[in-house]
């Protein structure tokens, strides 16, 4: 049973304020640690912790409060000149915030917080008395291991909790200091040892630099455990602005109601006409204005995605021994709400990748002539109707020789693919399953899980990723995502008089498919566009149909690395889709439904399960594409009189933009 019955909707509501709150506290920390004379930053992060502690405190979370008040007595210090800004002071306050994102878990789960890690409450204490002892400067905190080294562990794989004492408590056990393990080790209330900066943060810097996309990585809380926020906030502005919208549509409903009673009254006057067509024209422009306004309220700043990831790049940075800046910029582009949060694993797996992978050492940046800081960049901004995020460092750059190499040494591609792959291609290797060019395995990186995701959840959304790199100067991500789910560019395609639409995004062009241009190799019918060889794949075996003629058109599709023509009857034209899910019963290879302007119901077709479903055939012979009629009707062909009909051009092609 949960503690808080009959408080949900005040819980909920605390815990979107508070977690707003302690991101830009978080941000401001990160700020706070490149200006620690800001006093500034220091008021605003005192009134962030003290926010949070009011709620707490209403919400009877005491071990919250406890913990809130002991970092808001240290910021006070701070904010007063009694301490000074240091690494050991803000190690142990990002161990507080990581403390209490921990706490807010719990709230979300309807259970009271349990206690704060004693080491973590003596370290506080400490700090508050100017004690605490600060960390190696040459030995910035490292990214715990999600086991025990070996040196730590006793017999049967168990913690030796002596020497996982002295390692938090500063005491060294061995000659050689060994990293605290992901396992919280509980010091004794009675232990006289001064706290050791370094090593009580260790587990809390682990935890939160260590986030895995996959959801497969190693333990510690994630952002993306809590139940979705189904929640949106809204401008009230906005909201007016739909209000008048809908007033204004029921005076012209009346209005047309009106003119309907005169025509049935037999006032068929040119006047009367002319009334009905204006209003006509006032509706649809109402509708079309009210549907614009409806979309924006789903619409919101991208800037609450991207106030997170200043504090994971730190982290990461500091775990790694880098000096590393997140430089954010186009905060206020806004993108549909239900994108927001599928978008925040794979740009945490991108900026991970930048700071661990892209990112040189500071002795390899000097050595090459860059500064010593690196910076990594997080972009976002509204291209047309489509939203761009580009996630771009400074670092070494990517070696497409080397990527080739390892993809084949993997035994992902073969010698043959390597030697016909492009830059770009070889860039797109990283985007497999199982690559990875770490030496070694560790917490952080070299699993080959990881980037394959990336592409996936931003297939998901209908978006692309592309990589642009330069060796030695630096790596770009760009993802290109659409404005809105709500609504889907499609292109409308037939198999004889029933129409499917498929997504605009994925198509190039379409082609007309003359029977004596289709050849076959290695056993499947294709066609040469532009000196590329392309598999022709019927719409209607995807599907499942009995494929009576041979299809008069085909459409140029790209899906990632894969390119092939769709063959179909004939199209019908372009849409914007706005898409009705089929929750209770999907069948395969169908993404949703769409209505028609002429009130026809459409499916709107997932390719990538279609093609799925299709098995590795990844095409069909050219015997089964181009039918050739029977003997009777061929002769009834040559006897019949010639319709005037237009001719095929056979050298047009009808491009899609």
């Amino acid at each position: 049973m949960s503690d808080f019955a009959g408080m949900e909707d005040l819980l909920q509501d605390f815990l979107t304020e508070a977690e707003d709150l302690l991101s830009g506290v978080d941000n401001k920390l990160v700020e706070l640690e490149r200006s620690p004379d800001d006093r500034g930053l220091l008021n605003d992060i005192f009134r962030g912790f003290h926010t949070i502690k009011g709620g707490a405190g209403f919400l009877n979370a005491h071990e919250l409060v406890t913990l809130c008040h002991l970092t808001e007595t240290l910021f006070d210090k701070l904010r007063n000149g009694e301490l000074h800004v240091n690494t050991a002071n803000m190690d142990v306050i990002m161990a507080a915030t990581a403390g209490v994102r921990d706490m807010f878990n719990q709230l979300a789960q309807g259970t009271l917080p349990t206690p704060a890690d004693p080491n973590l409450i003596a370290a506080l204490q400490a700090a508050q008395k100017g004690d605490l002892q600060p960390a190696d400067a040459a030995a910035p905190a490292a990214v715990t291991p999600a086991q025990p080294p070996a040196a730590a562990s006793g017999q049967g794989g168990e913690p030796n909790w002596n020497e996982l004492h002295a390692a938090v408590a500063g005491v060294p056990a061995t000659t050689e200091a060994q990293p605290a393990p992901a396992t919280t080790a509980v010091v004794p209330a009675a232990s006289t040892h001064t706290p050791n900066a370094d090593a009580i943060v260790k587990n809390a810097l682990g935890r939160r630099a260590t986030d895995n996309p996959s959801g497969k990585g190693p333990t510690g809380r994630r952002d993306t455990e809590r139940q979705r926020d189904t929640s949106i906030r809204v401008d009230t502005a906005r909201l007016d602005q739909v209000l008048n919208l809908s007033g204004e549509i029921g005076l012209t409903k009346n209005r047309l109601n009106a003119l309907r009673s005169d025509i049935l009254n037999g006032n068929n006057d040119t006047e009367t006409l002319h009334a009905l067509d204006l209003a006509v024209s006032q509706l649809d422009l109402l509708v079309s204005d009210l549907q614009n306004a409806v979309m924006k309220t789903r619409m919101q700043p991208i800037g609450r995605l991207f106030q997170k990831y200043p504090r994971i790049a730190r982290d990461l940075a500091r775990s790694l021994g880098k000096d590393v800046e997140l430089v954010l910029s186009g905060e206020e582009t806004e993108i549909d709400k239900t994108m927001i949060e599928d978008l925040s694993d794979p740009i945490i797996h991108l900026i991970r990748n930048a700071v661990d992978h892209g990112v040189e050492s500071a002795e390899e940046r000097l050595a090459a002539g860059k500064p010593e800081k690196a910076d990594v960049h997080l972009e976002a901004r509204q291209e047309g109707d489509h939203i761009v995020i580009l996630v771009s460092d400074d670092g070494h750059g990517m070696n497409a020789e080397k990527l080739r190499a390892k993809a084949v040494e993997k035994g992902l591609i073969s010698e043959e693919e390597a030697n016909t792959m492009d830059e770009r291609q070889s860039f797109n290797l990283i985007f497999l399953p199982g690559f990875s060019l770490a030496a070694k395995v560790s917490d952080v990186s070299g699993r080959g899980v990881g980037m394959d995701v990336v592409r996936t959840n931003i297939q998901k959304l209908n978006g692309s990723i592309d990589i642009r790199s330069i060796l030695g100067q630096g790596t770009t991500f760009i993802i290109s995502l659409p404005l809105t789910l709500a609504i889907l560019p499609v292109l409308l395609v037939k198999l004889g008089n029933q129409p499917f639409a498929v997504p605009l995004a994925m198509v190039r062009e379409i082609l007309p498919i003359f029977p004596d241009e289709v050849k076959e190799v290695g056993g499947r019918a294709t066609m040469v566009v532009r000196g590329e060889v392309l598999p022709i794949l019927p719409l209607s075996s995807l599907l499942g149909w009995e494929q009576e003629h041979t299809p008069e058109y085909g459409v140029l599709m790209q899906m990632a690395e894969l390119s092939f023509i769709l063959a179909i009857d004939s199209f019908a034209g372009r849409e914007d889709a706005v898409i009705k899910s089929l929750d209770d019963f999907r069948p395969k290879g169908v993404a949703g439904v769409t209505t028609l302007s002429n009130g026809q119901i459409v499916l709107i077709l997932d390719m990538k399960e279609l093609l799925g479903s299709a098995g590795e055939q990844r095409g069909v012979p050219r015997s089964a594409l181009i039918k050739t009629p029977a003997p009777d009707k061929a002769v009834k062909a040559l006897s019949a009189p010639k319709k005037d009909a237009p001719k095929k051009e056979k050298e047009t092609a009808l491009s899609v933009s």
